[in-house]
């Protein structure tokens, strides 16, 4: 017997695991860019952004590769988790994108990101 909240296959299509997979690989790549601007101080709210983005992601990443069995209710937290992360790092790393150009590549993995997990959120309710 299945308990309540809990499917026999996984929610995710392979577009949507591969979303916060690809935000996990950039966010590190923007925070080591970072590191090498000549004003690293200003941009300390955005190494620690995308450092937390991209464990988020990582995670949400292995929960979605699952392909038995998953609880809904774990799905739904994580991508909720992983939306508002993709959000904070997105709207962070704009704030410099005009700046660099590795934070404008990160902001918008992150919007896709964060949209494609709202995207599953939505198909789950």
């Amino acid at each position: 017997m299945i308990a309540e909240g809990v499917d026999q296959a996984g929610p995710a299509s392979p577009r949507l695991s591969s979303s916060p997979r690809r935000s996990a690989y950039g966010s590190p790549a923007c925070s080591d860019s970072c590191l090498s601007e000549e004003l690293v101080g200003d941009l300390v709210k955005c190494i620690r952004t995308n450092a937390d983005c991209a464990d988020i992601c990582t995670a949400t990443a292995s929960v979605l590769s699952r392909h038995t069995g998953y609880d809904a209710n774990i799905t739904r937290a994580i991508l909720k988790a992983c939306a508002v992360a993709c959000k904070a790092c997105g709207d962070e790393c704009a704030r410099h994108a005009e700046t660099h150009d590795h934070c404008r590549v990160c902001a918008e993995a992150c919007r896709r990101c964060e949209q494609a997990c709202n995207d599953l959120i939505a198909s789950l309710d």
